[in-house]
């Protein structure tokens, strides 16, 4: 996708590609790097520079990004006496290693602008200024040493550190967040830069749809080169996917879509991606003064003020804002009326005319939809078989790996699985002063989920939620005399990837373990936590490959298919989806597990997880006023996720094979492969602007609404206003525009007629159509 991605990237007006580089993805292994595939980072950095594209190279190495374990590779935690991000000797000889790799290998490819390369700034550490006071001296210690670093790797372009108020010179601090026009760097001789525009928010097992308006994004951008920005980054601009074990958090979802302009399948994400290219021209065609002018300002109250960017031959450029967030503005600004909307800033290139106003969308919106996989009748046509996890070495016998005389912690076994077993074996006899007929077993776990097992017989299941990862699990049992058997299953949904220690904070069971005996009121308690446990990593299924194509193994089975059984393997073969849209497979009936598609990880899935109940609205969202990720919510009491990406890099041209871990229990009968697309497109242009449409790359099959005037309503459900135009304007536009597959029409009355709107409503153009 690296190529499409980068190509649009560039035509949205990109100047430059953005991006991180995982160190636990690159050296899995210590001192074994891996950049093949899409590990490749250097066939990624061409790719950019193939398209004219400037690069920016994050090598952090910590990059928190929701990543696992913030990127870093988790045999760094097991390594003996070792206190990662901040003065330590053993963590900063790692970080120098792979950071002069990472360096090595660019600069032997020529990729640094000092070479004639894409590469114009690199980034070491990432927002440790939120954290820094936490680590106290050795932070600060810290924090000079990776400057002296990375300066002694001598690259010939600026380093930057962002969130890092106190970067020590000559590195660039830089801003992150939703705004940064208020953001000035630490020297007045560096430029003003932000490194991360929140284009949305990511989301969460548990968690809402995020969305952040265009018109937002675009203020914010506005704002920010208003006010004397140099260099503005999307995060994200292409959010992407979590695939395999990707996802940190812990338990953020598999979609990374972020709201971003590119949407999670490499489609554009309309208005946002027209309405911040059309922004970015507006830029473009004032850089010369935006970067050589002279600036003034002038407050033109209630909010409202001007900024001119003034050249030496008497030409300049300038900025109307208005901050309110209520009320539009109607002003006068040398000589001239504007009317500025409440929470906009106006783009003047000559001071005279405005030519884009962050508020007015003149883009048209999509309306993505499913398309039925036409290649077969799904998903009736999918042929299962099944195999179950095989339990019975660890649930009823106890069979581990290793054995210790205490509780570990999950991070122990190198995040090589999300899965770790827990097993002991307590004897008891019926004259010990714990036995009872209310006996119950309890685990203080950190897991996230816990899956729990006394004699071959699964007693239970607990998870945590988002935010909240330390919970307790407390369960009846029946032991007998003499030796029971406890086997603890234990899986992470992701490590914790931010915050001042993230990196020590408790995964899996740490206990204590307990066996809780009752007597009326006297309760006994026998701590197991320092029994001697057995542990097993893994899952039978994972260590004989049952997801990889070349499986040949005969334990599948046809007969028989179970429903709702935990712990199950599913295999089934489809067809790959006509066309060149993006896949996209359905989960809905699963539960909680993994999925492949020809060997390759779709990532975790976990559709039977809803969203919270509350924090949405029906109403529609008001761009105006600052955001946050719980504006503007949608999805509560939804499915988390239940469509999950099948880049078509991973389809073959016929049969494919689709396999799936089911862990809690699920039904595979509903599953089936789509494709998406534009389903509907709405047009909206102001007065004297143009409208385009179009249905990536399909013919306009219908038009179902147009107004020119003052429609009210939104995509989907638009409606006449109270004034209109005198021509027929549907039939215009399906002339215009049905059978194609794209058109422009001007809004305008030339086109559409006279209307009847009084002259203080803006008047614009808004078409429904049909793809």
């Amino acid at each position: 996708m690296w190529p499409d991605l980068i190509k649009k990237a560039k035509e949205g007006g990109l100047d430059a590609i953005e991006t991180y580089v995982f160190w636990n993805a690159h050296e899995p292994i210590r001192r074994q790097y891996d950049f093949s595939g899409n590990l490749d980072l250097i066939r990624f950095l061409k790719t950019v520079q193939n398209e004219g594209l400037y690069a920016v190279l994050r090598i952090g190495p910590y990059v928190c990004a929701e990543w696992n374990y913030g990127g870093f590779p988790v045999w760094l935690h097991n390594m003996p006496g070792i206190k990662l991000r901040t003065a330590d000797d053993v963590f900063m000889d790692e970080m120098q290693n792979f950071t002069s790799v990472i360096v090595d290998m660019v600069k032997q490819e020529k990729l640094f602008a000092s070479q004639g390369g894409p590469i114009i700034l690199a980034q070491i550490e990432n927002e440790y200024g939120n954290v820094m006071s936490s680590y106290g001296a050795a932070g600060k210690a810290y924090i000079d040493w990776c400057a002296n670093m990375a300066q002694s790797l001598d690259i010939g372009v600026p380093w930057i550190m962002c969130q890092q108020s106190d970067a020590p010179q000559p590195i660039i601090n830089t801003c992150n967040g939703w705004y940064c026009h208020d953001f000035q760097p630490n020297n007045e001789n560096s430029p003003k830069m932000w490194t991360e525009n929140w284009t949305g928010w990511f989301k969460s097992w548990g968690g809402p749809d995020p969305y952040r308006t265009a018109e937002d994004v675009a203020y914010a951008v506005a704002r920010f080169f208003q006010t004397g920005g140099s260099f503005q980054n999307y995060y994200m601009y292409h959010g992407g996917t979590n695939f395999d074990r990707e996802a940190g958090g812990p338990y953020i979802s598999t979609t990374y879509d972020y709201d971003a302009p590119l949407d999670e399948y490499g489609n554009l994400n309309q208005p946002k991606y027209g309405h911040l290219k059309q922004l970015h021209d507006a830029l473009h065609s004032i850089e010369k003064a935006l970067t050589h002018g002279n600036v003034s300002n002038t407050n033109l109250g209630d909010s409202i003020s001007a900024t001119i960017y003034a050249l030496d031959d008497g030409t300049s450029s300038c900025f109307l804002v208005n901050e309110g967030t209520t009320n539009d503005a109607n002003i006068i600004f040398q000589g001239a009326n504007y009317t500025v909307p409440a929470w906009s800033v106006s783009i003047l290139p000559d001071c005279k005319k405005e030519v884009y106003n962050t508020a007015k969308v003149n883009t048209q919106t999509w309306v993505m939809a499913k398309k039925s996989n036409e290649a077969e009748n799904q998903p009736t046509s999918l042929k299962w078989t099944w195999t179950p996890e095989v339990v019975d070495d660890t649930v009823v016998h106890g069979k581990g790996q290793r054995s210790a005389s205490q509780l570990i912690d999950q991070k122990s076994i190198n995040d090589i699985s999300d899965y770790l077993w827990y097993m002991t074996s307590v004897n008891l006899d019926k004259n010990d002063p714990i036995w009872s007929k209310n006996m119950s077993i309890r685990v203080n776990a950190t897991g996230h989920v816990l899956h729990a097992f006394v004699n071959g017989e699964f007693i239970g299941s607990q998870w945590a939620t988002y935010g909240i990862f330390n919970y307790v699990f407390e369960r009846s049992v029946k032991l007998n005399p003499g030796s029971n058997q406890i086997t603890l299953l234990s899986a992470t949904i992701g490590l914790q990837n931010y915050g001042a220690y993230f990196d020590v904070v408790g995964t899996g069971i740490l206990g204590p373990v307990q066996i809780i005996g009752r007597n009326g009121d006297e309760s006994i308690t026998k701590d197991l936590s320092a029994h001697k446990w057995s542990y097993k990593v893994g899952l039978n299924g994972l260590g004989k490959k049952f997801f990889s194509s070349s499986d040949s193994s005969s334990e599948w089975q046809s007969q028989n298919l179970p429903f709702n059984r935990m712990l199950t393997w599913y295999k089934t073969t489809f067809k790959a989806p006509l066309g060149t849209d993006p896949v996209v497979v359905n989960l809905e009936g699963l539960n909680k597990g993994l999925a492949w598609v020809n060997g390759n990880s779709l990532g975790r899935y976990w559709p039977s997880y809803l969203a919270q109940e509350d924090g949405c609205s029906n109403d529609a969202c008001d761009y105006r006023g600052y955001y946050n990720n719980n504006k503007c919510v949608t999805g509560c009491g939804e499915p988390t996720q239940i469509w999950y990406h099948v880049p078509r890099s991973f389809l073959n041209d016929e049969d494919n094979e689709l396999v799936l871990f089911e862990e809690f229990g699920g039904n595979p009968l509903k599953v089936n492969f789509q494709t998406v697309t534009v389903g509907t497109t709405c047009g909206n242009a102001y007065e004297n602007n143009v409208v385009e449409i179009s249905c990536q790359g399909r013919p306009i099959s219908d038009i179902k609404f147009v107004g020119f005037g003052d429609p009210q309503g939104a995509c989907g459900s638009f409606q006449k206003g109270s004034c209109d135009a005198n021509n027929d304007p549907l039939s215009i536009v399906h002339t215009a525009c049905v059978g194609k597959e794209s058109c422009s029409l001007s809004a305008s009355e030339s086109v559409f007629g006279a209307t009847n709107c009084t002259a203080d409503v803006s008047k614009r153009l808004v078409v429904e159509a049909v793809c």
